[in-house]
């Protein structure tokens, strides 16, 4: 008898692979017989994961909908799949029902400069470095997210504006608020302060991120640069 040659996903080229596509384009990059086969793992020695992917796709014409109310039984119809690939698949069925049937997490509202530094305050005014922070917001001035971009000292950041907005551009932010703090207490902008926010304030223009304001945080105190028109908005 014929013995059927099969190839695996490893005979494929590096760029044509599920995971590496995934981790170089995101996994809207990839169809669904690429998903599942990321979610089946491994292969079988006759057929690879790409081949057993493409298997269970072909149980349904309907498309993957269908697949919401299967069991594991009905999945292990396919050749190739037992019962610890079949419990996966609903796993994963089941994790995406209930991701896309959560509400979203409600996010908190920035509208003025007193909003985000009673949401730093506590924290920063007590640390006994300064760390430059940046709070990344949406379109409806929503905070998205923040992340520490240097410890030590402002210079840090005036130095790599491409550190302030990796973060921003990766979360999709429509504008930043930048913040650190004095551990003096003293939150009066010093020369390199203002010299640092028009550096970042430019970056900011040329990629389309609006820097809403720099806020100093001091001992109970803060400065916000915008209150104080040091940024032109």
């Amino acid at each position: 008898m014929e013995t059927v040659k099969t190839y695996g996903i490893k005979a494929l080229p590096e760029n044509e692979r599920p995971r590496e596509k995934l981790l170089q384009g995101g996994a809207g990059s990839l169809g669904n017989a690429e998903l599942l086969a990321l979610v089946i793992g491994s292969g079988t020695q006759r057929s690879s994961a790409l081949d057993l992917a493409g298997r269970i796709l072909s149980l349904e014409s309907s498309g993957i909908s269908a697949f919401a109310g299967y069991s594991p039984e009905e999945f292990m119809r396919v050749e190739g799949i037992g019962r610890a690939r079949a419990c996966v698949l609903c796993a994963a069925i089941e994790l995406g029902r209930r991701i896309a049937s959560s509400p979203a997490a409600v996010r908190i509202k920035v509208d003025t400069p007193k909003d985000i530094a009673k949401l730093n305050m506590e924290e920063m005014r007590r640390l006994p470095k300064e760390v430059f922070r940046v709070a990344m917001l949406n379109v409806k001035s929503e905070l998205i997210m923040q992340e520490d971009i240097s410890i030590g000292g402002i210079a840090e950041a005036a130095s790599h504006p491409r550190e302030v907005f990796a973060p921003a551009i990766k979360k999709g932010a429509y504008a930043v608020i930048l913040l650190h703090n004095h551990p003096s207490g003293d939150p009066t902008p010093s020369k390199a302060d203002i010299k640092t926010t028009e550096i970042l304030c430019e970056a900011g223009k040329l990629l389309g991120i609006q820097v809403l304001d720099h806020i100093l945080i001091g001992d109970g105190r803060y400065t916000s640069f915008r209150e104080e028109k040091l940024i032109e908005l």
